[in-house]
């Protein structure tokens, strides 16, 4: 008994401590980061989002990601690993002349620094799944957590890929088709030519290739190590051989070829060659600042989506409503005709073989007369059929109350309908999006461009 309210009041600051690290997180966030974050929320609430909600409509939709991603390729040594260690402003790359990266590395930013392995990695990033198709990839995955905030790197996910090599070299796993598939999925890809290293490097050039028969706008190319050239015309040379190499590939024969010089600066060390690893931070920000703007834009087209396949669903079953009750009219009307030609012979034989004494005992002197006169065009066609033929008139006439009954039928097959519960959840889904989420997206919207527009634009 005195354990109790130790336990309950230790749950409470647990809560408390729960809740008020939830509001620490929201609080730190930067605008883009909740944005994009909020952005994902919509769509992948347990109650109202926009996944599920898309589900019972019958559409597919895909939650959109709360970071860009962007690849780095190249030849060994190229400077990849060092360029995340610089842009993070922290040393979780291994670097080095030797093949450091042996396979593909997540680099990530999180609440406390850690590692994570290739099964681990495929949890954290459930849209990289299917790269486990390809033999031997899992084993050569993994992540590294990093608690850096520095330049954009809370809105952006590194993805360190093996060095490329011609020759002899074997890897464990199709690099080729590793690295092909995860350009599918990124924002940007970074080539990085070492000019001190194998810069021509086949294997690289013919990637370079086939990214850029697919995705050649996220294709950016830099001379990395540009500090370690040489001189001046020696990296001019380095560039032109490399540009010309380049441009011997189909698709990659474009004017207006950049390829800027960037190094990891070194305030110890002094170099004449211009840097622009700055101008890679801004292309990232940029490429950041879009993904939040085609975010937003796809988010309210997805809102116009589900209304639209709503109020199309309503419509439909408000047309099959009214077809059914047309059909149901139209069975109505055959069954009816099926069911009185049989009805009215079978009444008509009996009433011709009764006497009218007993008519008149059943239904009265007027009740009998009324009958025989109703009865009188059916007895005149009859009396007109000759005697011999009958038969063949009631086989006739039975032929057609069948005809008649299976017309009635055949109407009467009704299209499926909602319920009322079904229709009014629709309209629930309809109302919430284009109320709820198009307010919530219009608010984000002005989030994002008071970053940069004066507020009496807005």
């Amino acid at each position: 008994m005195f354990f109790l309210p130790f336990f309950v009041m230790s749950g409470r600051v647990k809560s408390r401590q729960g809740g008020s690290s939830a509001v620490l997180e929201q609080a730190t966030l930067s605008i883009n980061e909740r944005i994009l974050k909020e952005c994902h929320t919509l769509y992948t609430d347990s109650d109202k989002g926009l996944v599920r909600i898309a589900e019972e409509v019958g559409l597919n939709l895909l939650a959109p990601r709360k970071k860009i991603t962007v690849i780095l390729i190249g030849n060994h040594s190229a400077g990849k690993s060092s360029f995340i260690n610089w842009y993070i402003e922290e040393h979780v790359q291994r670097t080095g002349v030797a093949i450091e990266t042996q396979g593909f590395t997540f680099v990530t930013s999180g609440r406390k620094r850690e590692s994570l392995t290739g099964n681990a990695t495929l949890h954290l990033y459930p849209h990289f799944k299917p790269l486990q198709e390809i033999p031997g990839v899992v084993d050569y995955l993994n992540t590294e957590i990093s608690t850096s905030k520095q330049k954009k790197f809370s809105l952006v996910t590194f993805v360190d890929t093996p060095g490329l090599v011609d020759g002899d070299m074997k890897y464990p796993f199709d690099v080729n088709e590793s690295i092909e598939w995860l350009g599918e999925l990124a924002d940007l890809i970074f080539v990085f030519f070492d000019p001190i290293g194998q810069a021509l490097c086949k294997r690289t050039l013919n990637l370079v290739e086939q990214l850029n028969i697919r995705h050649p706008e996220r294709l950016r190319f830099y001379l990395s190590k540009a500090d370690e050239a040489g001189t001046e015309s020696d990296r001019q040379r380095v560039m032109m051989q490399i540009v010309q190499e380049l441009c011997k590939r189909p698709g990659l024969n474009k004017t207006g070829f950049d390829m800027p010089t960037i190094y990891i600066p070194n305030p110890n060390k002094l170099v004449r060659c211009v840097n622009q690893i700055e101008d890679v931070c801004k292309d990232i920000e940029k490429t950041i600042n879009q993904t939040i703007q085609n975010t937003l834009n796809t988010l309210e087209k997805d809102c116009e989506k589900i209304a639209q396949i709503v109020d199309k669903q309503i419509e439909d079953d408000n047309n099959a409503k009214s077809y059914n009750l047309r059909a149901s009219g139209k069975g109505i009307m055959f069954m009816l005709l099926g069911l009185i030609i049989p009805v009215m012979l079978i009444i008509n034989f009996m009433v011709s073989n009764a006497s009218r004494e007993l008519l008149v005992s059943l239904l009265g002197e007027n009740g009998a007369d009324i009958l025989r006169l109703y009865l009188s065009p059916i007895r005149q066609f009859w009396d007109l059929v000759p005697e011999e033929s009958h038969l063949t008139t009631l086989m006739v006439l039975i032929g057609l109350s069948v005809v008649l009954l299976g017309l009635a039928r055949w109407s009467t097959r009704l299209k499926p309908t909602l319920s009322r519960s079904q229709k009014r959840r629709l309209a629930d889904h309809r109302e919430f999006v284009q109320t709820v989420v198009k307010a919530k997206k219009k608010t984000l919207y002005q989030d994002y461009l008071q970053q940069s527009v004066a507020e009496h634009d807005l």
